[in-house]
């Protein structure tokens, strides 16, 4: 018997549900980067960045290469990079709906306020 895909869709978004994650996948969408060049971007200790990117690898989402002693990660699909320029446009929607609630909200409470 099969797994179902909304099953597997669960799975794949939980393999990518972590900050960290998340991050690598971005500076990934930009360009291929060395270990090296993520860690300060990502923000997180070495080991913990390595932790992440085998999740990411055994997930493949990233492929390496190698040049000399320096490790290269770059995303399997442009698909990816894709996910994550619609998940940014379905947040700036989300955030943009709140901010307008409010200020909504606070101009409710402005003009419910009785004069001093």
């Amino acid at each position: 018997m099969s797994t179902p895909l909304y099953q597997l869709k669960a799975e794949f978004f939980k393999t990518i549900a972590h900050p960290a994650r998340i991050r690598v996948l971005e500076l990934l969408s930009e360009r291929e980067h060395a270990v090296a060049e993520m860690l300060p971007e990502v923000g997180i200790e070495p080991a913990h960045l390595s932790q992440q990117l085998a999740v990411l690898r055994r997930a493949n989402l990233v492929v390496t290469r190698k040049e000399g002693s320096t490790v290269y990660y770059s995303l399997t699909s442009p698909h990816i990079a894709e996910l994550l320029r619609v998940a940014r446009t379905i947040l700036s929607g989300v955030l943009a709906g709140q901010a307008e609630l409010l200020a909504d909200l606070q101009a409710a409470q402005t003009q419910a306020k009785p004069p001093s």
